[in-house]
């Protein structure tokens, strides 16, 4: 798996959650403009930031990371 495909899986987690972009930034502590960067494919969270996105979107990171099947 190339690291777009894990992007466009993160981005399609982040839409389903259906939380608002300024939420979910103030649930994992980060700005809303970094989590507009990571629906954008800007940039990828670091790997704690990643594990709060996981948690806070109800999302297995194995799945994010293509190694799993949702």
């Amino acid at each position: 798996m190339e690291l777009k495909d894990i992007q466009r899986r993160l981005r399609e987690s982040i839409s389903r959650s259906g939380v608002q972009q300024k939420e979910l930034a103030k649930r994992i502590g980060v700005s809303a403009q970094t989590v507009s960067k990571y629906m954008k494919q800007d940039i990828f969270p670091a790997l704690d930031t990643f594990a709060k996105l996981c948690a806070a979107l109800d999302v297995r990171a194995d799945y994010i990371l293509g190694l799993a099947d949702y």
